[in-house]
């Protein structure tokens, strides 16, 4: 594969990334506007966003079974179509039932991407440039909060909240138009000596003590974000006192800096180590943890600014070498069944943040979040938790490229 011919790919996956993760994310900044619209508690609104990792988990459990046994190009572009129509259900919702309904359909369809994605990372590129290539994948996050999150909290102030759910619809057609072009035939994986049936596929990978280290370390890596994650707008407005407007101005702050900070980690991670990496980043993720559930009210902007830069900065920057070290402890024969079992684990991860995050917070009678520090303890704990378990995992530094490019390749730089 060309240099130009795997920049558009990366290119592509992010934009796939975007659109699915912007999907995600809008919920968490919403959550207020839910809450008054749906006539729902806090607790109710965290089941909203764990309905979809919950079924995103389900989805990935699903995919072993198939993951592996498919072209990677058709697979992703199914895929994604359903998502996009899941989506476009979230937008015509009326009802808080059509919309948890709407949820767990984008969730089964969705979840599945990133894990597909992180697969033809792992197919098409090798070890020593696979952590600059999560880093720019992984950046969609940041383009997520940079551009989408502040777009789509505009659109459900000045329009409704359905309106962001149309932006991430019409993104995702635009995506998959790309995507029909830039993306190639990958199916070396259908071509491997060792086939077995499905369910043999399946217990053939978790029967990999490697594997079941890898699935724990992923699970808590992303449990520790999402213990705070999900109610951080709710605090903010409750008890900090900010503004629905800074808060579009704190996340436009936050993402323009991890936009810059997921490059640079991708780069470290492939100099210094994933591993050495992810150790130093969780070391100090208790800073921003605390830092945001304890701001008290009427901190001045530019602090919470600061703070915001610090939790995006380092919360999300442990995804980047967290990823490379999962896609990189697979067995190569099983790696498609391996990350979608990995998205699960990750999904399982995300909803049981939130679920656990909501039940450790309340609100007092003046209406005030109380206990919101507990869920950065918790966190913390996890994190702590994940670098023990990293220890037990194996990473195969010399994982072989396992990539059949189709030769009739319609790439950007032929058009």
């Amino acid at each position: 594969m060309t240099p130009i011919r795997e920049r558009w790919l990366m290119l592509t996956l992010a934009g796939i990334q975007f659109t699915h993760i912007l999907d995600f994310m809008v919920m968490m900044p919403l959550g207020p506007q839910f809450t008054k619209v749906f006539s729902i508690s806090d607790a109710q609104f965290g089941a909203l966003v764990s309905a979809y990792t919950f079924a995103a988990g389900v989805s990935g459990l699903l995919a072993a079974t198939y993951l592996d046994r498919f072209d990677r190009k058709r697979l992703l572009l199914v895929l994604y179509c359903a998502f996009t129509a899941a989506t476009m259900a979230c937008a015509l919702s009326e009802t808080y039932v059509q919309f948890m309904g709407a949820r767990i359909a984008a969730g089964l369809f969705g979840g599945v991407l990133s894990a597909l994605s992180q697969t033809i990372i792992a197919d098409v590129i090798p070890f020593e440039r696979r952590g600059r290539a999560m880093g720019i994948v992984m950046s969609s996050f940041s383009v997520s909060t940079v551009a989408g999150v502040p777009i789509g909290l505009y659109l459900a102030a000045n329009l409704s909240w359905h309106a962001p759910f149309w932006l991430v619809v019409g993104l995702s057609l635009c995506v998959i138009a790309v995507a029909c072009v830039t993306v190639p035939k990958i199916d070396a994986h259908l071509h491997q000596p060792e086939r077995s049936s499905v369910v043999g596929g399946i217990l053939k990978t978790v029967k990999e003590t490697n594997h079941l280290w890898a699935f724990l370390f992923t699970g808590l890596s992303v449990m520790t974000g999402f213990m705070v994650i999900p109610y951080i707008t709710i605090y903010m407005e409750a008890n900090v006192g900010v503004s629905s407007d800074d808060i579009v101005l704190l996340y436009l702050v936050g993402g323009l800096a991890t936009l810059v900070s997921a490059r640079v980690i991708g780069v470290l991670a492939d100099k210094r180590g994933k591993v050495w990496i992810y150790q130093r980043l969780n070391w100090v993720v208790w800073l921003p943890l605390f830092a945001i559930t304890l701001l008290p009210n009427g901190a001045p902007l530019w602090l919470i600014a600061v703070v915001y830069v610090l939790f995006f900065v380092i919360v999300s920057g442990r995804m980047i070498p967290s990823s490379a070290i999962m896609a990189s402890a697979a067995n190569p024969k099983r790696r498609g069944t391996f990350m979608a079992l990995s998205g699960a684990s990750q999904s399982l991860g995300m909803a049981l943040g939130a679920v656990a995050g909501g039940l450790l917070i309340s609100r007092d009678a003046n209406g005030l979040v109380v206990g919101y520090w507990l869920t950065a303890a918790a966190g913390f704990a996890l994190a702590l938790l994940s670098l023990a378990v990293l220890k037990k995992v194996s990473v195969h530094a010399n994982t072989p490229s396992t990539t059949v490019v189709s030769p009739q390749f319609p790439g950007p730089e032929s058009g």
